[in-house]
């Protein structure tokens, strides 16, 4: 080593929002922070999320009942959230200048709805305590120290410069929208030095389905719509909330978070996911209201009636799914047809083809086993000065600002093990 190479007390690897809150807390806390992104900007992927509005997180305060959506991967959250949860991550992004509102599902975005608010906070929170950036320099390898073989010391870029720290963070991501960035590159390093690396997938991922006419509904939107999903006539799992038509099939929250399950299924076979248009109306009450619609538009054609309870594109679709002629008039409806009509409403049966590749996904599942991270700091049980982060991690996480909540908690709680001789 040349005695006049720097030395820095943490360096980051990867500028998306886990690495730049990790950069930033540890500079805070008074460490010599050097932060290294292979783009040639910052938080290409951050400044994608929520189609540009930033769902930064989610207004669960409970850390328990937070973590419960995490299913079995919540109990290792415990530790780095009790530290570092909702509160703290609102707290911040207030201070910082980021005003912020509850929207559906507890969902966190901010007043602006523009993702550069978050962004800019972050920039700035970095900035202000000295992070030094460099871009447009990819890493190649994590160093292990010649003189401790249980020690990381450093990270050797692809153009041969090494970068020497006492400690290192990485925060490469996973396998989603590698457009940004995120291409897996850190679980090639990791599982060299010995990390066990689940393999990672998409996930939260959008589907392709076989029915043309659901490609005909591009852009509709529906906000409360139960989902189940079938296999050989047996019902597999339901879920509840927002979907999205789209050219290719559906897309949406609710989607999104049952898209890893229907992955799965369609390993062993078809697949049907059922739509209740109203869920929270039975048969009757719904049948009540269909003749109450009829009533009132006797005179009137059946394809032009439905759009008093469901948009006119989806109306056109489930009088095609009937097999009703879309002429008839309403007062000619008889008890079947009316009944049929019901029974599409409360089950619109879709056909899944497959999930869209890990260019569409929102977030990819897999990465570093959860057993090899002590999660009060965010440590390599393997290297002790080494730090695991974000999508690096394989949790399982579903829609709805967990994702985001998951890289500012492991982040901070990176940044500051990181830049503190002790710990939290």
């Amino acid at each position: 080593m040349r005695r006049n190479e720097t030395i820095y007390d943490v360096v980051v690897v990867g500028g998306g929002p886990a690495g730049m809150m990790a950069a930033g807390r540890g500079a805070e806390m008074g460490a010599k922070v050097i932060l290294i992104e292979k783009n040639e900007s910052l938080g290409k992927k951050l400044l994608i999320t929520g189609g540009g509005r930033c769902n930064l997180t989610n207004a669960e305060f409970d850390t328990r009942k937070l973590l419960e959506k995490f299913k079995g991967d919540g109990k290792f959250l415990f530790s780095a959230f009790s530290r570092f949860s909702v509160t703290e991550a609102l707290d911040f992004f207030h201070k910082h200048g980021v005003e912020t509102k509850i929207e559906n599902e507890e969902r966190v975005f901010p007043v602006s709805d523009d993702v550069r608010t978050v962004f800019n906070a972050l920039l700035k929170y970095m900035k202000r305590h000295k992070v030094e950036i460099i871009l447009n320099s990819p890493a190649a390898q994590i160093l292990i120290s010649k003189d401790d073989k249980s020690e990381i010391s450093g990270v050797k870029l692809k153009s041969g410069k090494e970068i020497l720290a006492r400690k290192v963070i990485i925060a490469t991501g996973g396998i989603s929208r590698p457009e940004t960035g995120s291409t897996g590159d850190g679980f090639a390093w990791l599982r060299k030095i010995g990390h066990t690396i689940i393999e990672p997938t998409p996930s939260l991922v959008p589907i392709e389905v076989k029915d043309d006419w659901v490609k005909k509904l591009a852009s509709l939107s529906l906000a409360d719509i139960k989902i189940t999903t079938l296999q050989n006539e047996v019902k597999q799992d339901t879920g509840r909330g927002k979907i999205l038509f789209t050219h290719f099939g559906l897309s949406g929250p609710a989607i999104l978070n049952m898209s890893k399950d229907i992955g799965e299924l369609l390993k062993y076979g078809e697949v049907t996911i059922s739509l209740d248009i109203f869920p929270s109306q039975d048969h009757g009450m719904l049948n009540a209201k269909l003749q109450e619609i009829f009533k009132e538009r006797q005179n009137k054609k059946l394809k032009n009636s439905l759009s008093a309870i469901i948009p006119s594109a989806l109306a056109s679709a489930v009088v095609e799914l009937s097999k009703i002629n879309p002429e008839k008039q309403c007062n000619g409806i008889t008890r079947e047809e009316r009944l049929a009509l019901v029974d599409i409403l409360k089950n619109i049966p879709i056909r899944a083809d497959k999930l869209l590749g890990s260019d569409k996904a929102i977030v990819s599942s897999g990465g570093v086993s959860l057993d090899e991270v002590d999660f009060k700091t965010m440590s390599s049980r393997l290297f002790p000065n080494l730090y695991l982060i974000g999508d690096i991690l394989n949790i399982s996480r579903p829609s709805g600002g967990y994702s985001l909540q998951l890289c500012w908690t492991t982040g901070f709680v990176a940044g500051n093990s990181a830049g503190n001789d002790h710990s939290l």
